[in-house]
């Protein structure tokens, strides 16, 4: 398919880790800043280099202000699989978009990135003498060049088996970086208050970027932790809030969930990250509240949901309520009762918190949420759905040899009625919706496994 003239090719140079989240970032961060994913490519599986064609640089140079999953975007003016095919590539690229960049008042430099093999000194240089054909006009400055080029050259994916000559060979102006230096910036072994389930630095800003967060968004999380989602949005100007049915996490009292230190201290809650990263004037609050029972009044609030709910492994899922309950229901509690907290089945928090973000979120608002699955018996078919929720994305990590979790993004495509809070108990998938609730069992039975097929192998 012709793509249309207005689209400039790009090369994306992918980072190796969280490869299925990769696509799903990229399509919607394209789509935040007014482009749209489109590119010749076929496939993109496990390979670092993506084409991409994209409507102007601005919107290249904004997506590589909030990815996380790529390093480097290149202009790009040719491609091939042999050196011969990239020349003839790149002396069909017009001349005039080459110009404003080679004209003689410019400087330059030109680098060599190679993916899966190492070249020697001379071998470099042996590539970039081979480009005396294309029309530099201006000076080589190594150290603060106008403008940069790369070759770039992919040998594959198997360190064990590493061609002689490279699969395909790019040449492009370099753009822009990506944000991966957020990764070591924001890690949790540098956050002041952490706690048994802190998020990952790098998942939580691709959490935020899933979720189409922007400035003055109003993002919230129902099971905020020790609030490492709300950094990350918060990061990228977001206004942020939250809530958890732990008053101790959210009070940031309690014993400590680092090593070597027994009580938190007083600096040690939600409200004080944000501030260690500058980012206080973000934080609106975060209360203690029942994700079972919230208390919202009618009316939509959030343009993000981002969350991690409690899988029942490192940290229980609760809810309030009375030890007499029973199905039918109870009498009303007086109100000098105090609440005990009652086991809360996955099955039906995923369906509270679809039917929440679905009454709360505006109209093109995200939920982005994490599924834990058991792998042997996982299918699509057990992804929590709602009417007024659209599917945008499903991505996997594992978590061991038979369980994973998944991302899984949603989005907000119609306005919410009160026909829709039951209508996925008339699925015929709600059966295994219910198996979910099973997870924290089969996690621990395959650790007990793993456990007693070792110790047989080491008695052997």
């Amino acid at each position: 398919m012709a793509l249309p003239c207005s689209l400039t090719r790009y090369l994306l140079l992918m980072a190796q880790e969280h490869l299925e989240f990769r696509l799903p970032e990229i399509k919607s961060l394209l789509s935040l800043f007014g482009g749209q994913f489109t590119s010749s490519q076929e496939a993109y599986g496990k390979s670092p280099f993506w084409i991409l064609s994209i409507p102007s640089e601005d919107i290249a140079r904004n997506l590589m202000k909030r990815t996380v999953c790529a390093k480097s975007i290149f202009e790009l003016w040719g491609q091939g699989k042999s050196p011969e095919e990239l020349y003839r590539s790149l002396k069909n690229y017009p001349v005039e978009k080459m110009v404003p960049y080679l004209h003689s008042d410019s400087t330059y430099k030109i680098k060599i990135h190679t993916f899966n093999k190492t070249l020697t000194q001379e071998e470099k240089v042996k590539r970039i003498d081979a480009l005396e054909f294309l029309p530099f006009e201006g000076k080589v400055n190594l150290k603060k060049p106008q403008h940069v080029f790369s070759i770039l050259e992919d040998y594959g994916l198997d360190p064990n088996c590493i061609p002689e000559h490279p699969h395909n060979i790019y040449f492009g102006r370099w753009i822009a970086d990506g944000q991966r230096e957020l990764i070591e910036s924001y890690s949790v072994k540098k956050r002041h208050f952490i706690g048994n389930t802190s998020m990952d630095a790098g998942l939580s800003f691709i959490m935020a970027n899933h979720g189409k967060v922007k400035e003055n968004d109003i993002v919230f999380d129902p099971f905020v932790g020790t609030g490492g989602l709300l950094i990350a949005s918060a990061h990228f100007g977001a206004y942020v809030y939250g809530t958890d049915i732990d008053y101790n996490t959210v009070h940031g009292l309690g014993k400590a969930s680092r090593k070597n230190q027994r009580w938190r201290g007083p600096d040690e809650n939600i409200r004080a990250n944000l501030r260690q990263y500058g980012l206080e004037k973000y934080y609106l609050d975060v209360l203690v509240s029942d994700a079972s029972k919230p208390s919202w009044r009618k009316g939509t609030y959030f343009d993000a949901i981002i969350t991690d709910p409690p899988y029942g492994v490192r940290e229980s899922t609760r809810r309030t309520g009375s030890q007499k309950e029973i199905p039918k229901g109870i009498e009303k509690c007086p109100e000098s009762h105090v609440p005990v907290s009652l086991s809360y089945h996955l099955s039906d928090m995923f369906f509270d918190l679809l039917n929440f973000a679905a009454e709360t979120l505006v109209l093109g608002g995200r939920l982005v949420y994490w599924l834990p699955v058991y792998t042997p018996e996982y299918t699509e078919e057990m992804i929590p759905w709602h009417p007024c929720l659209q599917l945008i994305s499903n991505c996997e990590q594992k978590l061991s040899s038979h369980t994973s979790r998944r991302l899984i993004t949603m989005e907000k495509m119609k306005k919410f009625e009160n026909r829709d809070q039951y209508s996925h108990l008339l699925s015929d998938q709600i059966l295994l919706y219910q198996g979910h609730n099973s997870f924290r069992e089969k996690y621990f039975s395959g650790v007990t496994k793993r456990f007693a097929k070792e110790e047989k192998s080491s008695q052997e």
